[in-house]
Protein backbone atom coordinates (compact mmCIF):
# COMPACT_ATOMS: atom_id res chain seq x y z
CA UNK A 1 0.00 0.00 0.00
CA UNK A 2 1.64 2.94 -0.64
CA UNK A 3 2.55 5.37 2.26
CA UNK A 4 0.04 8.37 1.68
CA UNK A 5 -3.23 9.16 0.69
CA UNK A 6 -5.34 12.34 0.52
CA UNK A 7 -8.51 10.38 1.60
CA UNK A 8 -10.69 7.64 1.33
CA UNK A 9 -10.00 6.20 -2.44
CA UNK A 10 -11.48 2.96 -3.29
CA UNK A 11 -9.31 1.47 -5.98
CA UNK A 12 -10.11 1.38 -9.68
CA UNK A 13 -11.98 -2.01 -11.19
CA UNK A 14 -9.00 -2.66 -13.61
CA UNK A 15 -6.20 -2.52 -10.99
CA UNK A 16 -4.62 -5.63 -11.17
CA UNK A 17 -2.07 -6.82 -8.42
CA UNK A 18 1.75 -6.29 -9.17
CA UNK A 19 4.55 -7.80 -7.94
CA UNK A 20 5.38 -6.87 -4.07
CA UNK A 21 8.54 -4.24 -4.58
CA UNK A 22 6.79 -2.35 -7.05
CA UNK A 23 3.65 -0.63 -7.64
CA UNK A 24 0.39 -0.24 -5.05
CA UNK A 25 -1.14 -2.78 -2.54
CA UNK A 26 -4.51 -0.88 -2.22
CA UNK A 27 -5.93 -3.46 -4.58
CA UNK A 28 -5.70 -6.36 -1.72
CA UNK A 29 -9.15 -5.30 0.23
CA UNK A 30 -7.80 -6.71 3.36
CA UNK A 31 -11.22 -5.77 4.92
CA UNK A 32 -12.81 -8.82 4.16
CA UNK A 33 -10.83 -10.65 6.64
CA UNK A 34 -12.51 -8.26 9.41
CA UNK A 35 -15.34 -9.13 11.68
CA UNK A 36 -15.43 -6.07 13.97
CA UNK A 37 -14.92 -2.46 13.00
CA UNK A 38 -13.63 0.58 14.93
CA UNK A 39 -15.69 3.79 14.99
CA UNK A 40 -15.39 7.40 15.93
CA UNK A 41 -18.10 8.72 18.63
CA UNK A 42 -18.33 11.27 21.42
CA UNK A 43 -20.28 9.54 24.19
CA UNK A 44 -21.11 10.90 27.16
CA UNK A 45 -18.16 11.00 29.91
CA UNK A 46 -19.59 9.48 33.17
CA UNK A 47 -18.76 13.10 35.35
CA UNK A 48 -21.53 14.77 32.61
CA UNK A 49 -23.76 12.01 33.28
CA UNK A 50 -23.61 12.10 37.07
CA UNK A 51 -23.76 15.59 37.06
CA UNK A 52 -26.91 17.15 38.00
CA UNK A 53 -27.75 19.68 35.62
CA UNK A 54 -25.50 17.79 32.50
CA UNK A 55 -23.09 19.68 32.04
CA UNK A 56 -20.72 19.26 29.05
CA UNK A 57 -17.57 18.84 31.52
CA UNK A 58 -15.25 17.55 29.06
CA UNK A 59 -15.64 20.68 26.81
CA UNK A 60 -15.36 23.71 29.07
CA UNK A 61 -12.68 21.54 30.71
CA UNK A 62 -10.88 21.64 27.71
CA UNK A 63 -10.94 25.30 27.06
CA UNK A 64 -10.10 25.55 30.22
CA UNK A 65 -7.08 23.39 29.82
CA UNK A 66 -6.00 26.41 26.75
CA UNK A 67 -6.79 29.06 29.02
CA UNK A 68 -9.94 30.00 27.28
CA UNK A 69 -11.57 30.92 30.13
CA UNK A 70 -14.24 33.01 28.06
CA UNK A 71 -15.17 30.16 26.02
CA UNK A 72 -15.15 27.73 29.62
CA UNK A 73 -17.64 29.88 30.91
CA UNK A 74 -19.48 30.04 28.04
CA UNK A 75 -20.10 26.29 27.71
CA UNK A 76 -20.49 25.97 31.63
CA UNK A 77 -23.63 28.11 31.60
CA UNK A 78 -25.44 26.76 28.88
CA UNK A 79 -26.72 24.53 31.65
CA UNK A 80 -26.17 26.40 35.07
CA UNK A 81 -25.78 30.39 35.60
CA UNK A 82 -23.92 29.68 38.66
CA UNK A 83 -20.86 28.73 38.33
CA UNK A 84 -19.25 30.40 40.85
CA UNK A 85 -22.20 29.53 43.31
CA UNK A 86 -21.94 25.67 42.41
CA UNK A 87 -17.86 25.51 42.38
CA UNK A 88 -18.33 26.71 46.07
CA UNK A 89 -21.14 24.35 47.45
CA UNK A 90 -22.13 21.78 44.94
CA UNK A 91 -22.42 17.74 46.43
CA UNK A 92 -20.19 17.20 43.11
CA UNK A 93 -21.14 13.44 42.20
CA UNK A 94 -19.27 14.44 39.36
CA UNK A 95 -15.95 13.49 41.23
CA UNK A 96 -17.22 10.48 42.51
CA UNK A 97 -18.32 9.02 38.95
CA UNK A 98 -14.66 10.84 37.29
CA UNK A 99 -12.96 7.85 35.62
CA UNK A 100 -9.83 9.56 36.87
CA UNK A 101 -10.66 8.15 40.26
CA UNK A 102 -9.75 4.57 39.17
CA UNK A 103 -6.38 5.94 38.37
CA UNK A 104 -4.49 8.14 40.64
CA UNK A 105 -7.17 11.06 42.06
CA UNK A 106 -10.22 12.25 40.53
CA UNK A 107 -10.32 15.24 38.64
CA UNK A 108 -11.03 18.46 40.99
CA UNK A 109 -13.74 19.94 38.82
CA UNK A 110 -16.21 21.76 41.20
CA UNK A 111 -12.44 23.78 42.01
CA UNK A 112 -11.91 24.08 38.22
CA UNK A 113 -15.78 25.14 38.11
CA UNK A 114 -15.07 27.88 40.92
CA UNK A 115 -12.09 29.12 39.38
CA UNK A 116 -13.77 30.05 35.92
CA UNK A 117 -16.94 31.46 37.84
CA UNK A 118 -15.10 33.94 39.59
CA UNK A 119 -12.85 34.78 36.56
CA UNK A 120 -16.39 35.89 35.03
CA UNK A 121 -17.52 37.88 37.77
CA UNK A 122 -13.77 39.38 37.89
CA UNK A 123 -14.07 40.56 34.36
CA UNK A 124 -17.43 41.38 34.30
CA UNK A 125 -18.59 39.06 31.85
CA UNK A 126 -22.34 39.21 31.12
CA UNK A 127 -24.80 36.42 28.87
CA UNK A 128 -25.80 37.45 25.33
CA UNK A 129 -28.95 39.40 25.38
CA UNK A 130 -32.45 37.20 24.30
CA UNK A 131 -33.87 37.04 20.74
CA UNK A 132 -36.74 38.65 19.55
CA UNK A 133 -38.91 38.39 22.51
CA UNK A 134 -41.97 35.45 21.73
CA UNK A 135 -45.05 35.88 22.62
CA UNK A 136 -46.04 33.59 25.42
CA UNK A 137 -45.08 34.71 29.22
CA UNK A 138 -44.32 32.30 31.91
CA UNK A 139 -44.88 33.00 35.77
CA UNK A 140 -42.11 31.48 37.24
CA UNK A 141 -43.02 30.90 41.48
CA UNK A 142 -40.15 30.84 43.77
CA UNK A 143 -36.67 32.93 43.44
CA UNK A 144 -33.94 30.04 44.77
CA UNK A 145 -31.83 27.95 42.75
CA UNK A 146 -35.03 26.23 40.27
CA UNK A 147 -36.60 29.16 39.79
CA UNK A 148 -33.92 31.32 38.75
CA UNK A 149 -32.49 28.42 36.38
CA UNK A 150 -36.15 28.00 35.37
CA UNK A 151 -35.99 31.84 34.50
CA UNK A 152 -32.75 32.06 32.91
CA UNK A 153 -32.86 29.48 30.63
CA UNK A 154 -36.85 30.45 29.45
CA UNK A 155 -35.57 34.11 29.49
CA UNK A 156 -32.65 33.52 26.76
CA UNK A 157 -35.19 31.64 24.54
CA UNK A 158 -36.99 34.81 24.50
CA UNK A 159 -39.90 34.24 26.58
CA UNK A 160 -41.16 37.16 28.87
CA UNK A 161 -40.47 35.88 32.66
CA UNK A 162 -42.33 36.90 35.45
CA UNK A 163 -40.38 35.84 38.90
CA UNK A 164 -42.57 35.92 42.27
CA UNK A 165 -40.32 35.60 45.33
CA UNK A 166 -42.01 35.71 49.08
CA UNK A 167 -38.47 36.84 50.74
CA UNK A 168 -37.65 40.66 50.37
CA UNK A 169 -34.46 39.17 47.86
CA UNK A 170 -34.12 36.26 45.72
CA UNK A 171 -31.40 33.17 46.22
CA UNK A 172 -33.81 31.02 48.16
CA UNK A 173 -31.59 28.34 50.10
CA UNK A 174 -28.78 29.77 48.87
CA UNK A 175 -29.36 33.46 50.76
CA UNK A 176 -31.12 32.49 54.34
CA UNK A 177 -29.63 28.29 54.00
CA UNK A 178 -26.00 28.99 53.18
CA UNK A 179 -23.56 30.78 55.38
CA UNK A 180 -21.28 33.23 53.85
CA UNK A 181 -18.38 31.30 55.06
CA UNK A 182 -18.89 29.23 52.71
CA UNK A 183 -21.15 31.24 49.85
CA UNK A 184 -19.80 34.83 49.96
CA UNK A 185 -22.98 36.89 49.39
CA UNK A 186 -20.96 39.41 46.95
CA UNK A 187 -20.64 35.85 44.54
CA UNK A 188 -23.97 35.19 44.92
CA UNK A 189 -25.87 38.78 44.32
CA UNK A 190 -23.39 38.82 41.25
CA UNK A 191 -24.49 35.70 39.66
CA UNK A 192 -28.51 36.61 40.72
CA UNK A 193 -28.11 40.20 38.98
CA UNK A 194 -26.49 38.76 35.66
CA UNK A 195 -30.02 36.22 35.75
CA UNK A 196 -31.92 39.63 36.32
CA UNK A 197 -30.56 41.47 34.31
CA UNK A 198 -31.37 39.63 30.86
CA UNK A 199 -35.16 41.14 31.30
CA UNK A 200 -36.90 38.39 34.11
CA UNK A 201 -39.56 41.05 35.60
CA UNK A 202 -38.75 40.35 39.59
CA UNK A 203 -41.85 40.49 42.35
CA UNK A 204 -40.30 40.30 45.57
CA UNK A 205 -42.50 39.96 48.96
CA UNK A 206 -45.01 38.17 46.47
CA UNK A 207 -45.89 34.93 48.51
CA UNK A 208 -48.62 32.32 46.78
CA UNK A 209 -51.09 32.89 48.97
CA UNK A 210 -53.33 29.87 48.15
CA UNK A 211 -55.21 27.49 46.06
CA UNK A 212 -57.36 30.79 44.61
CA UNK A 213 -53.73 32.71 43.58
CA UNK A 214 -52.44 29.81 42.38
CA UNK A 215 -55.49 29.50 39.83
CA UNK A 216 -55.07 33.59 39.12
CA UNK A 217 -51.62 32.78 38.23
CA UNK A 218 -52.65 30.12 36.06
CA UNK A 219 -54.93 32.39 33.66
CA UNK A 220 -52.66 35.35 33.47
CA UNK A 221 -49.38 32.99 32.26
CA UNK A 222 -48.90 30.87 29.58
CA UNK A 223 -47.23 28.70 31.88
CA UNK A 224 -46.34 28.61 35.29
CA UNK A 225 -42.88 26.72 36.99
CA UNK A 226 -43.79 26.03 40.74
CA UNK A 227 -40.36 25.97 42.65
CA UNK A 228 -41.85 27.88 46.33
CA UNK A 229 -38.98 25.34 48.42
CA UNK A 230 -39.25 23.42 51.39
CA UNK A 231 -39.38 25.57 54.44
CA UNK A 232 -41.20 23.76 56.70
CA UNK A 233 -38.55 22.08 59.24
CA UNK A 234 -39.13 18.37 60.24
CA UNK A 235 -39.46 17.67 64.03
CA UNK A 236 -37.99 15.51 65.97
CA UNK A 237 -40.92 12.90 68.27
CA UNK A 238 -41.23 10.76 70.55
CA UNK A 239 -38.10 11.98 72.80
CA UNK A 240 -39.81 12.38 76.39
CA UNK A 241 -38.90 15.51 77.46
CA UNK A 242 -38.06 17.27 74.12
CA UNK A 243 -40.25 20.56 73.54
CA UNK A 244 -39.70 23.13 71.30
CA UNK A 245 -39.86 26.19 72.97
CA UNK A 246 -37.78 28.70 70.49
CA UNK A 247 -35.49 29.37 73.63
CA UNK A 248 -34.28 26.32 74.83
CA UNK A 249 -34.93 23.74 72.06
CA UNK A 250 -35.22 25.32 68.33
CA UNK A 251 -35.51 24.22 64.87
CA UNK A 252 -31.90 24.35 63.49
CA UNK A 253 -33.19 26.26 60.01
CA UNK A 254 -35.04 29.22 62.09
CA UNK A 255 -31.84 29.72 63.85
CA UNK A 256 -29.67 29.30 60.79
CA UNK A 257 -31.63 31.64 59.27
CA UNK A 258 -31.01 34.20 61.68
CA UNK A 259 -27.53 33.55 61.74
CA UNK A 260 -26.88 33.99 58.31
CA UNK A 261 -28.62 37.23 58.57
CA UNK A 262 -26.22 38.83 61.23
CA UNK A 263 -28.86 37.77 63.93
CA UNK A 264 -28.61 34.83 66.27
CA UNK A 265 -30.22 34.08 68.98
CA UNK A 266 -28.60 33.79 72.47
CA UNK A 267 -28.12 30.59 73.54
CA UNK A 268 -26.36 30.07 75.92
CA UNK A 269 -22.69 28.45 76.20
CA UNK A 270 -23.10 24.67 75.16
CA UNK A 271 -25.28 23.67 72.19
CA UNK A 272 -26.01 20.34 70.72
CA UNK A 273 -26.83 19.96 66.81
CA UNK A 274 -28.98 17.24 66.19
CA UNK A 275 -29.08 16.08 62.58
CA UNK A 276 -25.61 14.46 60.03
CA UNK A 277 -26.52 16.74 57.03
CA UNK A 278 -25.28 19.51 55.63
CA UNK A 279 -27.30 21.90 56.87
CA UNK A 280 -27.10 20.15 60.34
CA UNK A 281 -23.28 21.34 59.72
CA UNK A 282 -24.22 24.65 59.14
CA UNK A 283 -26.14 25.27 62.05
CA UNK A 284 -23.33 23.59 63.84
CA UNK A 285 -21.13 25.84 62.00
CA UNK A 286 -22.47 29.21 62.70
CA UNK A 287 -23.48 28.40 66.34
CA UNK A 288 -19.74 27.91 67.06
CA UNK A 289 -18.91 31.22 64.80
CA UNK A 290 -21.49 33.08 67.27
CA UNK A 291 -19.13 31.67 70.27
CA UNK A 292 -21.03 28.49 71.50
CA UNK A 293 -18.97 24.97 72.23
CA UNK A 294 -21.07 23.09 70.07
CA UNK A 295 -21.65 19.33 69.51
CA UNK A 296 -23.30 17.51 66.78
CA UNK A 297 -25.16 14.24 67.23
CA UNK A 298 -26.22 12.34 64.30
CA UNK A 299 -27.85 8.81 63.49
CA UNK A 300 -25.17 8.06 61.16
CA UNK A 301 -21.32 6.77 61.63
CA UNK A 302 -19.07 9.56 60.02
CA UNK A 303 -18.53 7.77 56.94
CA UNK A 304 -22.44 7.93 56.17
CA UNK A 305 -23.29 11.25 57.13
CA UNK A 306 -25.05 13.34 53.86
CA UNK A 307 -23.04 15.93 54.40
CA UNK A 308 -19.79 16.46 52.30
CA UNK A 309 -17.12 15.45 53.59
CA UNK A 310 -14.97 18.18 53.27
CA UNK A 311 -17.81 19.91 55.42
CA UNK A 312 -16.92 17.28 58.33
CA UNK A 313 -13.37 18.11 58.36
CA UNK A 314 -13.81 21.54 58.49
CA UNK A 315 -16.33 21.58 61.15
CA UNK A 316 -13.98 19.03 63.53
CA UNK A 317 -10.89 22.25 62.29
CA UNK A 318 -12.89 24.25 64.04
CA UNK A 319 -13.29 23.15 67.53
CA UNK A 320 -17.13 21.42 66.95
CA UNK A 321 -17.14 17.72 68.48
CA UNK A 322 -19.20 15.20 66.17
CA UNK A 323 -20.82 12.43 68.09
CA UNK A 324 -21.69 10.09 65.30
CA UNK A 325 -23.85 6.87 65.43
CA UNK A 326 -25.85 8.42 68.21
CA UNK A 327 -29.52 8.81 68.89
CA UNK A 328 -30.74 11.36 71.48
CA UNK A 329 -33.24 9.37 73.40
CA UNK A 330 -34.84 11.50 76.34
CA UNK A 331 -33.64 15.18 77.67
CA UNK A 332 -34.17 16.60 81.47
CA UNK A 333 -34.32 19.94 82.27
CA UNK A 334 -32.17 20.92 85.29
CA UNK A 335 -32.56 24.05 86.14
CA UNK A 336 -31.86 25.89 83.62
CA UNK A 337 -29.80 23.49 81.55
CA UNK A 338 -30.72 20.41 79.40
CA UNK A 339 -29.52 16.75 80.43
CA UNK A 340 -29.54 14.98 77.04
CA UNK A 341 -29.15 10.68 77.13
CA UNK A 342 -27.69 9.66 74.22
CA UNK A 343 -27.33 5.87 73.25
CA UNK A 344 -24.87 4.10 70.61
CA UNK A 345 -26.87 2.84 67.63
CA UNK A 346 -26.10 1.47 63.97
CA UNK A 347 -27.72 2.96 61.34
CA UNK A 348 -28.99 1.04 58.47
CA UNK A 349 -29.89 2.85 55.78
CA UNK A 350 -32.53 2.21 53.02
CA UNK A 351 -31.01 2.63 49.14
CA UNK A 352 -32.14 5.46 46.97
CA UNK A 353 -34.67 7.10 50.14
CA UNK A 354 -32.66 8.35 52.98
CA UNK A 355 -34.49 7.42 55.71
CA UNK A 356 -33.03 3.62 57.21
CA UNK A 357 -33.20 1.26 60.31
CA UNK A 358 -31.66 2.44 63.83
CA UNK A 359 -30.16 -0.53 65.97
CA UNK A 360 -29.46 0.45 69.59
CA UNK A 361 -25.52 -1.14 70.35
CA UNK A 362 -24.93 -2.99 73.12
CA UNK A 363 -22.07 -0.37 74.50
CA UNK A 364 -24.78 1.73 76.33
CA UNK A 365 -25.09 5.35 76.43
CA UNK A 366 -24.10 8.52 77.98
CA UNK A 367 -25.27 12.11 78.60
CA UNK A 368 -24.67 15.49 77.30
CA UNK A 369 -25.10 18.60 79.19
CA UNK A 370 -26.30 21.80 76.59
CA UNK A 371 -27.67 25.07 77.67
CA UNK A 372 -29.79 24.84 73.98
CA UNK A 373 -30.61 21.86 70.88
CA UNK A 374 -31.22 22.99 67.55
CA UNK A 375 -32.67 20.47 65.89
CA UNK A 376 -31.33 19.81 62.26
CA UNK A 377 -33.04 16.40 60.41
CA UNK A 378 -34.68 18.28 57.60
CA UNK A 379 -37.10 20.32 55.97
CA UNK A 380 -40.46 19.79 54.14
CA UNK A 381 -42.12 21.68 51.48
CA UNK A 382 -45.82 23.88 52.55
CA UNK A 383 -48.50 22.17 50.15
CA UNK A 384 -51.26 23.63 51.34
CA UNK A 385 -51.25 26.62 48.24
CA UNK A 386 -51.06 23.77 45.78
CA UNK A 387 -54.21 21.79 47.47
CA UNK A 388 -57.27 19.97 44.88
CA UNK A 389 -54.90 21.59 42.04
CA UNK A 390 -51.75 19.42 41.72
CA UNK A 391 -51.90 16.26 43.11
CA UNK A 392 -49.23 15.21 45.74
CA UNK A 393 -47.11 11.99 46.58
CA UNK A 394 -46.67 12.21 50.05
CA UNK A 395 -44.91 15.42 51.03
CA UNK A 396 -43.98 16.34 47.64
CA UNK A 397 -45.80 17.65 44.21
CA UNK A 398 -46.40 14.46 42.18
CA UNK A 399 -44.14 15.61 38.79
CA UNK A 400 -42.23 14.11 35.87
CA UNK A 401 -38.85 14.40 35.55
CA UNK A 402 -39.09 17.20 33.23
CA UNK A 403 -41.22 19.01 36.29
CA UNK A 404 -44.41 18.02 34.42
CA UNK A 405 -47.30 18.03 36.72
CA UNK A 406 -50.90 16.68 36.83
CA UNK A 407 -52.32 19.58 35.88
CA UNK A 408 -51.98 20.88 32.34
CA UNK A 409 -50.12 24.21 32.18
CA UNK A 410 -48.08 23.97 35.57
CA UNK A 411 -44.64 22.94 36.18
CA UNK A 412 -42.78 21.83 39.81
CA UNK A 413 -39.13 21.56 40.68
CA UNK A 414 -36.66 22.11 43.11
CA UNK A 415 -37.38 20.95 46.94
CA UNK A 416 -41.23 20.86 45.88
CA UNK A 417 -40.58 17.91 43.94
CA UNK A 418 -37.61 16.34 45.11
CA UNK A 419 -36.05 14.64 48.14
CA UNK A 420 -32.39 15.29 46.74
CA UNK A 421 -32.04 18.96 49.27
CA UNK A 422 -29.06 19.55 46.76
CA UNK A 423 -28.83 23.40 45.00
CA UNK A 424 -27.24 21.98 41.84
CA UNK A 425 -30.02 19.70 42.06
CA UNK A 426 -32.51 22.06 41.94
CA UNK A 427 -30.68 23.97 38.95
CA UNK A 428 -30.83 21.03 37.12
CA UNK A 429 -35.07 20.55 37.76
CA UNK A 430 -35.47 24.10 36.79
CA UNK A 431 -33.09 23.69 33.33
CA UNK A 432 -35.44 20.41 32.15
CA UNK A 433 -38.78 22.16 33.42
CA UNK A 434 -37.82 25.59 31.34
CA UNK A 435 -36.61 23.42 28.42
CA UNK A 436 -40.34 21.32 28.94
CA UNK A 437 -41.73 25.04 29.18
CA UNK A 438 -40.04 26.01 26.05
CA UNK A 439 -41.10 22.95 23.44
CA UNK A 440 -44.80 22.69 25.17
CA UNK A 441 -45.05 26.78 24.40
CA UNK A 442 -43.53 26.16 20.83
CA UNK A 443 -45.32 23.08 20.20
CA UNK A 444 -42.55 21.48 19.43
CA UNK A 445 -41.08 17.91 20.09
CA UNK A 446 -37.46 18.28 21.77
CA UNK A 447 -34.75 16.29 19.73
CA UNK A 448 -33.58 13.46 21.16
CA UNK A 449 -29.86 12.65 20.59
CA UNK A 450 -28.82 9.11 19.60
CA UNK A 451 -27.76 6.50 22.57
CA UNK A 452 -24.23 6.24 23.75
CA UNK A 453 -23.25 4.46 26.07
CA UNK A 454 -20.90 5.96 29.02
CA UNK A 455 -17.20 5.93 28.33
CA UNK A 456 -16.04 3.41 30.71
CA UNK A 457 -12.61 3.31 32.55
CA UNK A 458 -11.46 0.56 30.87
CA UNK A 459 -11.54 2.62 27.81
CA UNK A 460 -9.10 5.04 28.80
CA UNK A 461 -5.26 4.73 27.51
CA UNK A 462 -4.04 5.67 30.81
CA UNK A 463 -0.42 4.96 29.67
CA UNK A 464 -0.97 8.06 27.95
CA UNK A 465 -1.76 10.16 31.24
CA UNK A 466 1.12 10.23 33.63
CA UNK A 467 0.41 10.03 37.08
CA UNK A 468 -0.32 13.55 38.94
CA UNK A 469 -1.94 14.15 41.97
CA UNK A 470 -4.94 16.54 42.38
CA UNK A 471 -4.75 19.89 43.03
CA UNK A 472 -6.18 21.36 46.15
CA UNK A 473 -7.85 24.46 47.11
CA UNK A 474 -6.18 25.94 50.42
CA UNK A 475 -8.36 26.87 53.54
CA UNK A 476 -7.87 30.02 55.78
CA UNK A 477 -6.64 29.00 59.13
CA UNK A 478 -9.42 27.41 61.46
CA UNK A 479 -8.68 30.92 63.70
CA UNK A 480 -8.57 32.89 61.32
CA UNK A 481 -12.16 31.88 60.12
CA UNK A 482 -14.21 31.73 63.32
CA UNK A 483 -12.72 35.27 63.93
CA UNK A 484 -13.72 37.42 61.05
CA UNK A 485 -16.69 34.66 59.05
CA UNK A 486 -14.81 34.84 55.50
CA UNK A 487 -14.75 32.84 53.41
CA UNK A 488 -13.38 29.14 54.65
CA UNK A 489 -12.30 27.46 50.92
CA UNK A 490 -9.53 29.90 49.26
CA UNK A 491 -9.77 28.57 45.45
CA UNK A 492 -7.38 26.96 43.57
CA UNK A 493 -4.96 29.73 42.04
CA UNK A 494 -4.08 29.68 38.06
CA UNK A 495 -1.45 27.66 37.80
CA UNK A 496 -3.31 24.95 40.20
CA UNK A 497 -6.03 25.36 37.46
CA UNK A 498 -4.05 24.92 34.63
CA UNK A 499 -2.26 21.92 35.85
CA UNK A 500 -5.57 20.09 37.05
CA UNK A 501 -7.30 20.67 34.13
CA UNK A 502 -4.71 19.19 32.45
CA UNK A 503 -5.18 15.83 34.02
CA UNK A 504 -8.72 15.78 32.58
CA UNK A 505 -9.08 12.22 30.58
CA UNK A 506 -11.74 14.49 28.28
CA UNK A 507 -13.43 11.03 28.36
CA UNK A 508 -15.27 10.30 25.42
CA UNK A 509 -14.36 13.08 23.16
CA UNK A 510 -11.50 13.08 20.05
CA UNK A 511 -8.93 15.44 20.38
CA UNK A 512 -7.49 14.84 17.16
CA UNK A 513 -4.18 13.33 18.50
CA UNK A 514 -4.04 11.55 15.32
CA UNK A 515 -2.72 8.54 17.29
CA UNK A 516 -5.17 5.98 15.56
CA UNK A 517 -3.98 7.38 12.44
CA UNK A 518 -0.24 7.23 13.36
CA UNK A 519 -0.91 3.47 15.22
CA UNK A 520 -2.73 2.02 12.27
CA UNK A 521 -0.76 -1.05 10.57
CA UNK A 522 -3.23 -0.78 7.64
CA UNK A 523 -3.45 2.93 6.90
CA UNK A 524 -6.71 2.33 6.94
CA UNK A 525 -7.73 5.59 9.01
CA UNK A 526 -7.42 9.07 7.65
CA UNK A 527 -8.19 12.67 8.83
CA UNK A 528 -10.71 14.22 6.96
CA UNK A 529 -11.33 17.51 5.37
CA UNK A 530 -14.05 18.61 7.34
CA UNK A 531 -12.03 17.82 10.48
CA UNK A 532 -12.70 14.01 12.29
CA UNK A 533 -11.47 10.44 11.02
CA UNK A 534 -12.84 8.01 8.43
CA UNK A 535 -11.86 4.63 8.32
CA UNK A 536 -11.32 3.11 5.35
CA UNK A 537 -13.23 -0.05 4.94
CA UNK A 538 -12.08 -1.86 2.59
CA UNK A 539 -8.43 -2.01 4.42
CA UNK A 540 -9.17 -2.22 7.91
CA UNK A 541 -8.54 -5.31 9.51
CA UNK A 542 -10.21 -4.94 12.63
CA UNK A 543 -7.27 -5.19 14.53
CA UNK A 544 -8.46 -3.17 17.45
CA UNK A 545 -4.85 -0.98 17.82
CA UNK A 546 -6.28 2.38 17.21
CA UNK A 547 -9.62 1.69 20.02
CA UNK A 548 -6.70 0.86 21.88
CA UNK A 549 -4.42 3.57 21.57
CA UNK A 550 -7.25 6.31 22.07
CA UNK A 551 -6.24 8.42 24.89
CA UNK A 552 -9.77 9.35 25.42
CA UNK A 553 -11.90 6.25 24.84
CA UNK A 554 -13.44 8.34 21.79
CA UNK A 555 -13.20 5.07 19.77
CA UNK A 556 -15.27 1.90 19.77
CA UNK A 557 -15.27 -1.64 18.22
CA UNK A 558 -18.59 -2.78 16.84
CA UNK A 559 -19.72 -6.38 15.87
CA UNK A 560 -20.46 -6.13 11.86
CA UNK A 561 -23.08 -8.78 11.27
CA UNK A 562 -23.79 -8.15 8.04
Amino acid sequence: MSAMRAGPQPPSADAVPTTWTTGSTEVFRTGTWRSALPRHLQAPSPCREACPVNGDIAEWIALARAGDWRGAWTVLTRHNPFPAVAGRICHHPCESACNRAAYDEALSICGLERFVGDEALAQGWTFDAPPAARAGHVAVVGGGPAGLSAAFQLRRRGWRVSLYEAASALGGLMRHGIPSYRLARTVLDAEIARIVALGVEVHLQAPLAGPAALQSLRLAHDAVFLATGAARPRRLHGVPGLRYDGRRVLDGAAFLAAATAGRPPPLGHAVVVIGGGSAALDAARSARRAGHAVHVVALEARAQMPAQREEVEEALEEGITLVDAAQLVRVDATGDRLLLQVRRVDFVPAPGTGAGRVQARADGGFALEADAVLVSIGQDPDLAPFEGIVACTDTLLDCGRDGTTTTPGLWAGGDLASRARFVTEAVGMGKRAALAIHHTLLGSTPALAPFEEVVPAQAIATWYHPPAARRRAARLDAAARLADGAEVQLGLDPVQVRAEAARCFSCGTCIACDNCVIVCPDLAVLPTATGGYAVLTDYCKGCGLCVRECPTGAMRMEEETA
